[in-house]
Parts: C-alpha cells; structure tokens; sequence
C-alpha cells in the first residue's frame, strides 16, 4: 500500500495553522476570522505514515497536503486557487465557483442550467396540464414557481442539518457533501415525502376563518411561501442557521392575524414553536456533551483507543438504526414484528459497519496490536491516570491511534449525515410543498379546508428545487454550522451529530416542539462547551440567536405586505 509521511500535531486543543489535524485521508488545515481565542501553542510534532486508500473516500485533486520534504509556503504563488484560499482566510465569503474549486465559467453553467430547467420544467408537469384555462394554468404556472422559491431556499438553509458538521470536521469535502446530499435529499422527498398534509400548515390557522374566501386564502398561501422564502434568503446570505419551519409559521401568523384576526390563530401552537428556541438548543447540547465526553472517557482513555473505537462503532450502529426503523419507520403494525424488523435491522448495520471498519483498518489495528504486545505497554505516550472521572479532562490518542479512531469516527459520521440528508428531504419538504400543493387545489376547485395529497410531480419539483438551492448557497450555511461556532473533528462531529438526531427522534415521539436545526447548532455547541466555554465563538452564537428570535416577526412581516400586494391583482384574474 502506497504510503506518504506528513507531520502532524499532537496537542489535543484547538490548533495554529502551523499544525494540521489529520482526518480520513486528508490533512484539515481549519480557518478562522478570530484565532485569539483558540490559539495554543503545540506540544510537539510526530511523523506517521498516512495510507492513501484507507478509508469511504479519498483526498479531492484540488486538496493541499503539505508533504514533510515539502516547504510549507512554497506553492503559493503557483495558483490562483492559493490566492482564493488566502481571500478565504482574511474572512470574505466564498462564492459557488470558490467553494467548490470549479472555474466561474463552470458555477454560471450551473446556475443557467437551473434556471432554465426552473422556468421550463413546470411546464411539462401532469399538475399544470390539469388546468381547466389559459387563466388557470397560468396561475398554477406561477404557483409552481412560488413553491420552487421556497424549496431553493430550504435547500440553501436547511439541508446543513446534515451535512454541515461532516464537513466540518472533514469526514467529507464541500464538494462529496454536496453531491451526496443532492441525491438524497432528492430521493427522500420524492419517496418519504407524499404523507398528507392539511390546507392550513402544521395547525397555525383555523381553518373555518377563511370558508369561502378562496381569493384571500389563494393569496395567503402565496404570500407565506414567498414571505419565509425571502427571509431564508436572507438568512442564508449572511450563513445564518434558521428553521424553515419557523419561517413558514411565521408568515402564516402574519397572514392570519392582518386577514383573519386574532381568532385565525392557534395560539396555543405558537407558543410550543416559539418554546423550541429554549428547549431545542438545551437538549442537544445536553445531549452532544454527553456523548463527546462518553468518547472521551472509554474511548480514549482506553488501553488501546484504536480497537475501542472499532469495537464501540458497531454498537453504535445497532443502537441507532434499531432505534430509527422502530420509532420512525416501522415495517409492521404490530408490534412484536415491528420490533424484530428493527432488532434485524440494527444487527445487518452493525455487521456492515463492522465489516467495513475492519476492512479499511485492519492493518493499522492489527500494527497498534502488535506495538503493544512488543513494548508490554500502553499505546499512549503518556500512561493514563488510574482513577478517571466522567468529567475528567482526558488527553487524546496520537500516532497510529488517532489515525485510527479518526478514521472509525469520520465513516460513522458519513453513514449518519447520509440518512440524516434523506430524513431531511422527506420531511422538510411539506414546508414548500404542503402550501403549494393547497394553492393549486384552490385553482382547481379543491376544498379549502380538508386533507390534500400531495401529487408525485409536485413533490419531485419540491425536490428539484431543494437540490438546486444546495448547489447554489448551501455551502454558506454548512461552513456556519462546521466551522463557525467551534472547531470540529470527527469525533466532535460524530458527537453533535449523533446527539442532533437522537433528540430530535425521540422528542418529536414524545410530541416536544423540536426545531433540527436548533437542535444541531445546540448540539455543535455543546462539543465545544465539553472542551471549554472559550471553544464556543460567542460572537456567531449571537448572531444565530438573534436570527432565530426575529424569524417569526420578520416572516409575519413579510407575509403581510406579500399579501397586500396580491390582492391588488389576483381578483383581476382569479
């Protein structure tokens, strides 16, 4: 097996740009506007030999990996790319074409080819063909594109969920997360996403205000769609974090109260969403400190941190995916197949995974086994203490070990964003859709106040839009959830990860208001409080939370003058 030798930093706290943190099989060089806080100087540097194949996915052509014979600085003069990177690291915000190391020539293909294939597409859709009238096909063609705007935008804010903290400690590259969340989230909505969904969306407007009000309805549901897609525009633009439900709850109170009074609203509701901004975030850096400091105490003060984690990942596996078919996809009605559907379930993962980790790591397992045996001690450089408490401060494994645990910790980290990317796309996108799809069954004499089903081609447009919002802007969000608010590794991700998805799972059974995106940027902190307060950047919290507060004003706002501006015209053709 090809092998290359690099230097690598041994210290176990946040890094200088003189060192580099080794994941999967590349070198993680992070960046930040603001080193001060998190600036350490190292304890000293080791050499290992990295395998180049050893893990789910390799080093991309356009990665820097500053090889030990190699002048640190030397190359970078030789490429705009470095100059790109140094932009990037003096604080100015990417573009497409940066983020995705592609030429602007290539990312303005992209954009035309979605725009084109947004205007054209609906045009070819069985749902705009159903229109009776030029005039209502018309109309349906701009309802199409309302729910497209909206769909973009969830797919710009929302779908970092998944895969901003795999990037972030990274278990995958921009370009890997992008590509993969695109597939899936596309899957997950067409396939997850066609459950029912009521007129008035998640239960904020009473329905029975806006009986034989077609026209203002017709114009709310718009004005809503419009209203929260502008603000996660804007949210995303700044790589502000915020739950598109939220944006969509917003908008509908704003419509409600201006159009239908006080009496329109589900107060009762409002208030459980408004609860998530507190009990969101809590539980999920709860729960993610939890969970690091578990990794922390049995796994790396273990005898051999490496064979731990292999033997702990499978675990984990049987745990979650159990845990996930049985609570949100069960196979059976009843629940003793229910449970051994999930029991079966859980044990074909963990054997997978199990087979996979030995597989790409055995060979460094088995020299960690050999090492031991031969010097009849601990793998770690310094022995570990005898008595270690759960809140101990517990130095990491080095060398051939980190190289190890790193690399068990990134592939669970992928297989968890992946699912995540497919949960996220079936679930998220009836908050584009289930508006959309009341509009059009308004246009086409539907009831106004029952259940609707959601067509297929409505909902592979819903996804369509989501993939194409991803490719555009996703990547300011993911770099605010992975990079932003606290230095990520793949246990530290693994952790935040883990911990999002669990809360949300069993909360959303216990019927808690949960927001996933408040729970996951709740859950990145919580790592970063695990190592210390001062790891968490207090200045992008503040603006996150400050984001979150005004999404709801901000979204009613928005849905108010919308839906004046579309009762002006919509009566001269409705």
């Amino acid at each position: 097996m090809t092998t290359s030798s690099y230097c690598f930093s041994a210290t176990r706290n946040p890094i200088t740009h003189s060192n580099f943190l080794f994941l999967n099989s590349n070198l993680y060089l992070p960046k930040h506007r603001n080193h001060t806080a998190f600036t350490q100087e190292p304890k000293k540097d080791l050499i290992f030999n990295i395998p180049k194949s050893s893990f789910l996915f390799s080093s991309p052509k356009g990665s820097k990996i500053y090889h030990k014979s190699t002048q640190p600085f030397a190359s970078l003069s030789e490429s705009s790319q470095n100059k790109e990177n140094v932009k990037q690291e003096e604080g100015e915000l990417p573009g497409m074409a940066q983020a995705f190391n592609i030429s602007s020539n290539t990312a303005s293909a992209i954009s035309v080819c979605i725009a084109v294939a947004a205007l054209s597409l609906p045009i070819f859709m069985k749902t705009l063909a159903q229109g009776a009238s030029l005039k209502i096909k018309l109309m349906s063609y701009a309802t199409l594109l309302f729910g497209f705007f909206m769909a973009w935008n969830i797919g710009a804010n929302d779908v970092a969920n998944a895969m901003g903290t795999s990037v972030g400690s990274g278990a995958l590259t921009l370009r890997q997360a992008v590509l993969t969340a695109a597939v899936l989230e596309f899957s997950g909505a067409l396939l997850m996403g066609g459950h029912v969904t009521s007129t008035m969306q998640k239960g904020i407007l009473v329905a029975n205000v806006f009986q034989g009000k077609d026209s203002l309805l017709f114009a709310g549901l718009l004005s809503s769609l419009a209203a929260a897609g502008t603000w996660l525009q804007v949210a995303s633009f700044y790589g502000w974090p915020v739950s598109t439900t939220h944006c969509i709850v917003g908008s509908m109170v704003g419509f409600g109260l201006a159009y239908g009074g006080p009496g329109a609203v589900f107060w009762s509701s409002l208030a459980r969403v408004t609860s998530s901004w507190v009990i969101s975030p809590i539980l999920g850096a709860v729960a993610s400190f939890i969970v690091y400091k578990c990794i922390r105490r049995f796994v790396y003060s273990a005898p051999n941190p490496g064979e731990a984690a292999a033997a702990a990942a499978p675990v984990a596996i049987f745990v979650g995916v159990t845990a996930i078919t049985f609570a949100a996809f069960p196979l059976s009605n009843k629940l003793p197949i229910a449970v051994a559907q999930a029991l079966g379930c859980g044990t074909l993962g963990a054997f997978l995974v199990n087979n996979i980790i030995r597989k790409q790591l055995g060979h460094l397992l088995a020299k960690s086994k050999l090492k031991s045996k031969a010097t009849h001690q601990e793998p770690h450089e310094e022995s570990a203490p005898k008595n270690i408490g759960f809140l101990s401060d517990i130095a990491g494994p080095t060398g051939t070990q980190l190289e190890i645990v790193y690399g068990v910790f990134a592939d669970m980290q992928i297989l968890s964003a992946c699912f995540m990317s497919f949960a996220h796309g079936g679930n998220d996108v009836s908050n584009a859709i289930g508006p959309l799809a009341a509009a059009l069954s308004i246009l086409q004499g539907g009831a106004t106040g029952g259940e609707i089903v959601i067509p297929l081609d409505v909902l592979a447009w819903g996804g369509f839009g989501i993939v194409a919002g991803l490719m555009m802007w996703g990547y300011r969000v993911i770099a605010t959830i992975g990079k932003k608010i606290t230095e990520l590794t793949p246990t530290r991700g693994f952790a935040a990860e883990f911990a999002a998805a669990s809360v949300v799972l069993f909360a959303s059974k216990l019927g808690l208001p949960i927001s996933a995106t408040h729970t996951l940027v709740g859950a990145v902190m919580g790592v970063g409080f695990a190592r210390g307060l001062n790891s968490v950047r207090a200045e992008t919290v503040r603006e996150i939370v400050t984001s979150w507060v005004v999404t709801i004003p901000v979204g009613a706002l928005f849905a108010v003058v919308y839906t004046w501006i579309l009762t002006k015209f919509i009566p001269l053709i409705f």
